[in-house]
């Protein structure tokens, strides 16, 4: 109690010096790991989507497995078996790869990729049963094939009816990243806590990392919400 009581705030101390280099270097590499995930996370889950859309049972019941497996396990948990288990099931070119370069930042963006890209491919294939099924069948008729007539005709549509969750999803994102910390990569979240291991303000670091995810979240939606009233601008001309 007299501890809490005489506890003196020290806000320079975590905003210059080292242990700002530190917040600099966690805030990077939450951006790289973000940026990255998220990238595969799309191209994932629309492959996952379209699979599930095709009339070819076996690729759809791969689909469907992949969704639910990891729309319903915890992410911490796929962390550490992405982690400790990537041996048993990544090929062995692929771990040495791994192994040679940061294997923590590259289990984390594994991790990170196939448990938003199930997420991601639900909500695509809930803006594609929202456009018309003539419209696949006009494209099909028109000489285009089953992948041309995503590419082109459904999945532009839906990608636009879908904007307002990929948001949520990408913040979503953003945030499940600071998870990655319990496997060595050095976030933001990682560096917060080594600050408050070295300093013993930990209620600064911890704030000043909060408001550092707060601001990359409120950034990425601004921009999305930007892009997207841009984008239909152009389409309604």
């Amino acid at each position: 109690m007299d501890r809490a009581l005489n506890y003196q705030f020290d806000w320079q101390l975590v905003l210059s010096g080292e242990y700002a280099d530190w917040l600099v270097s966690g805030v990077i590499t939450t951006l790289e790991i973000s940026a990255l995930s998220l990238l595969l996370a799309m191209l994932l889950g629309t492959i996952v989507a379209v699979m599930r859309m095709t009339k070819f049972k076996p690729l759809e019941w791969v689909g469907l497995a992949f969704t639910e497996f990891f729309r319903n396990t915890p992410l911490l948990v796929q962390i550490y078996f992405w982690y400790y288990g990537s041996n048993q099931v990544l090929p062995e070119a692929v771990n040495k790869w791994l192994y040679a370069h940061d294997f923590e930042f590259a289990a984390g963006v594994i991790a990170l990729t196939v448990y938003t890209a199930a997420f991601i491919a639900e909500e695509i294939r809930s803006g594609i049963y929202s456009i018309p099924k003539n419209q696949l069948e006009a494209s099909r008729a028109g000489g285009l094939s089953f992948i041309q007539a995503y590419r082109y005709v459904i999945l532009p549509q839906a990608f636009r009816i879908i904007i307002p969750p990929l948001i949520s999803q990408s913040l979503n994102l953003i945030k499940n990243s600071s998870l990655v910390m319990v496997i060595g990569v050095m976030d933001i979240f990682y560096m917060a806590r080594q600050i408050e291991s070295y300093s013993f303000h930990g209620f600064e670091a911890f704030t000043v990392a909060t408001l550092i995810y707060l601001s990359i979240s409120l950034v990425v939606s601004l921009c999305i919400n930007l892009y997207n009233k841009h984008f239909l601008r152009q389409i309604s001309y």
